[in-house]
């Protein structure tokens, strides 16, 4: 098992689960590259260590727009609860109202391993 990379000083890692808003699946659709975009430069900098979609249950097809969308589930790395809901809020997901940001699950996460 790889050891797992420690947060810089004063950050730490957060499990977020964002739920969508109730009759979002077409705009999430149609945002959904930008919302790509958006990630790249969080990813490549570590401060998402992980992320995807969650669904309501196991999909029929692989097709997303037959997908029952649930929300996402993020790790992220960051200084407080409050810096992570600014994150969310930031995305386009949030600020094209897909995202349910103030109802968004945050947890302190000590993350034991990886796979990679």
């Amino acid at each position: 098992m790889a050891p797992v990379e420690t947060p810089p000083p004063g950050k730490y890692e957060w499990l977020v689960v964002v739920p969508d808003k109730p009759g979002t699946q077409q705009k999430r659709l149609e945002v959904r590259p930008k919302h790509f975009e958006g990630l790249k430069a969080h990813i490549e900098s570590g401060i998402i260590k992980t992320g995807g979609a969650i669904l309501n249950d196991k999909p029929e097809s692989e097709d997303p727009s037959k997908f029952d969308w649930y929300g996402s589930t993020l790790v992220v790395v960051a200084s407080s609860k409050e810096e992570v809901r600014q994150l969310l809020a930031n995305d386009i997901y949030g600020t094209s109202g897909v995202w349910d940001v103030e109802n968004a699950q945050i947890w302190a996460a000590k993350i034991a391993f990886r796979n990679p």
